[in-house]
């Protein structure tokens, strides 16, 4: 963690955010083709789901809290099914903080890859904990999409999503839906408990603030006449941009070198 001296700045018309470099997270979601991917990711941004596919190359999406007070930034990730450039997956999971690992309950070859991703994942992270002696822990859900599915259809069994995870505390098994909004919420809930962040991050536990709060969003004193009683607020950055390639290698040199402490990434300006 970084001094709480350093920060990110967002920009976006007269809106200034300043949030806390050690508060600031990147999320990455992996996982094969059409398996709901992105249809997680808009659940949680938006509550929103697109019955048209569009095939991901990467998607870049920020949103920020002001949860009592105190400034938080989630960065998603939402990569490729395809992964056409190996180098970038392994950025992707060098540079994240916590993980989603979807497959598709009817699909079992995505089950199959979700299962090589985690293990690239956990073999990645040691390789860097043991160069920067961390001792992080590595946050990680393995999810089971399409649960909306008839039974007749399923390819995996619950008991084999389960074993991939019965040996971490870190890692959690969800069978969601993302179609028809089934255990998402509660997905992300348990996801940010394992991260230690606030519980007030999962979408359904903070109230959605549009952009033009964004002048007043930062302050303590931060209110809404209709949600007196609430005291968490998120925000989504509109044209928030994926942080470059080399500030991501950037990163990743400063912490093997031990350049500083910090975990800056690169500032994202909104215009």
């Amino acid at each position: 963690f970084q001094d709480q001296a350093m920060m990110k700045t967002m920009s976006g018309g007269n809106c200034t955010l300043n949030v806390p470099a050690k508060n600031s997270y990147r999320m990455v979601v992996l996982g094969a083709s059409r398996v709901g991917k992105s249809s997680i990711v808009s659940r949680f941004l938006n509550g929103r789901f697109e019955d048209q596919y569009t095939p991901t190359i990467e998607d870049f999406h920020r949103k920020v809290y002001n949860i009592r007070g105190d400034m938080y930034q989630l960065d998603i990730l939402d990569t490729s099914g395809n992964h056409p450039f190996p180098a970038m997956r392994r950025l992707s999971i060098l540079t994240g903080d916590v993980f989603i690992l979807v497959f598709s309950l009817d699909n079992r070859e995505s089950f199959d890859e979700v299962k090589r991703l985690q293990k690239q994942i956990l073999e990645v992270k040691s390789c860097l904990k043991n160069k920067t002696k961390e001792s992080a822990d590595l946050p990680m859900v393995i999810c089971g999409n399409k649960n909306d599915h008839s039974e007749v259809f399923r390819k995996v069994r619950s008991d084999e999503g389960e074993n991939l995870v019965s040996s971490d505390e870190n890692c959690a098994y969800f069978e969601v839906s993302a179609k028809k909004n089934t255990n998402v919420d509660e997905m992300f809930y348990v996801l940010f408990s394992m991260a230690k962040l606030p519980h007030e991050m999962s979408p359904a536990l903070h109230r959605k603030i549009s952009i033009q709060y964004g002048d007043t969003f930062q302050q303590k004193s931060f209110r809404m006449r209709r949600v007196k009683d609430m005291d968490a607020y998120g925000m989504i950055s509109p044209f928030a941009r994926r942080p470059s390639v080399n500030s991501d290698l950037k990163y990743i040199k400063s912490k093997v070198l031990r350049e500083g402490q910090s975990r800056e990434r690169e500032k994202c300006t909104i215009q």
